[in-house]
């Protein structure tokens, strides 16, 4: 006899106002903002979901949501008579006349959904990451626990390990601390150089998640984050472990997509995002004589004859706005970085290059 498949509810929680990514931001929620072309941010974790056969999805939105409710209306079309939906679902207010206070809170005054769906489990990812994920992987590996809660970790340098939610488990994954940005990230038992960073994306099951966030909603000290409250909650109940992000295995994938997930939570990480999110090598062309060629980041500079012994080169690289019929004077912007160039000499002889290589320091945010 054919196993039966759990019932499983996805949510996902796309109600980012995405200030850090402003202009980007300026008429959209931050899961609507284009990518790639023709893509929007929310589409690589719908895509996910829907290609691990999970095709039974709530969209939670909040701010400025127009343009991604028309998003996923046009382009998630799915077949409603093999009882799949991708549907947004906006703030009901059903708990008084308030926002979501957090993504928590956001879960929490949308129980009806879980509660008309009555799931075994609840997935519950982030909408604004850029990553290939077979999410049937996780799941069966949260079943096969047996316990309440499943975080997804990605192996990230313990020396940059600080600018995210570290969680610290032991060897068989169990999570014994959750810790937001800390100083002093812990380092993995099969590893000391690499921490493991929360990736936003969780695996409940259904008892386990309504218990704790009606315990949630009721503590006077929280602030209804699911990475800061709820998560912690399940960590000191010795009912959460961690799933390597390592070990999962996507259908097709090359040795370039293994293990590759970006955050775009500002303009820059957006930006860095785009060339290696479709797998280019920026590889500049040396320019006519005289002239450089500007890459990303990288920039080339050809001369027919050596110049001085350094020189100085203004390098300015203008991101286009995106395509979108909603907001047609969105500007595109311009960040510019002054750099001193030394002329370098190779092979035998005292013969130059005809090449110089540098990388520009960007300044910390786009001049206007």
């Amino acid at each position: 006899m054919a196993k039966t498949r759990p019932k499983v509810l996805s949510i996902v929680l796309a109600g980012g106002e995405g200030k850090r990514l402003m202009p980007l931001t300026m008429d959209r929620a931050k899961p609507a903002v284009p990518f790639g072309g023709t893509y929007r941010l929310i589409d690589f974790v719908l895509s996910n979901l829907a290609n691990s056969g999970l095709t039974q999805i709530a969209v939670l939105t909040q701010y400025k949501s127009h343009s991604l409710d028309r998003h996923i209306s046009i382009t998630w079309r799915m077949s409603t008579m093999l009882g799949s939906y991708v549907t947004p679902v906006p703030a009901q207010q059903r708990l008084g006349p308030r926002w979501y206070q957090g993504s928590a809170d956001a879960i929490y005054q949308s129980l009806n959904l879980i509660n008309d769906q009555s799931p075994d489990y609840v997935v519950v990812f982030g909408a604004d990451n850029i990553y290939r994920m077979d999410v049937d992987a996780m799941l069966q590996y949260h079943i096969d626990s047996g316990l309440g809660c499943t975080v997804a970790g990605i192996r990230v340098p313990r020396k940059d390990a600080s600018a995210f939610g570290i969680i610290d488990a032991d060897q068989n994954h169990k999570i014994t601390e959750f810790l937001e940005k800390p100083a002093d990230p812990p380092g993995l038992p099969d590893a000391s150089d690499e921490s493991f960073a929360s990736m936003g994306n969780y695996i409940f099951s259904r008892e386990a998640l309504v218990q704790a966030l009606h315990d949630d909603a009721h503590s006077a000290d929280s602030r209804h984050d699911m990475g800061g409250d709820v998560i912690p909650r399940f960590v000191n109940a010795a009912d959460a472990q961690v799933y390597d992000f390592r070990d999962n295995e996507v259908p097709g994938n090359t040795e370039k997509d293994a293990d590759y997930w970006r955050d775009v939570g500002t303009i820059d990480a957006y930006h860095d995002a785009l060339p290696t999110s479709q797998r280019q090598r920026p590889s500049p062309t040396p320019a006519p004589s005289g002239s450089p060629a500007v890459g990303t980041p990288t920039v080339r500079v050809a001369l027919s004859s050596p110049p001085a012994s350094t020189w100085s080169l203004n390098v300015t690289h203008t991101v286009p706005k995106p395509m979108d019929s909603m907001t047609p004077t969105l500007p595109g912007y311009r960040r510019t970085a002054s750099i001193r160039c030394a002329w370098e000499s190779y092979g035998r002889g005292s013969s130059p290059s005809p090449e110089s290589t540098t990388t520009p320091t960007w300044p910390a945010s786009p001049a206007q």
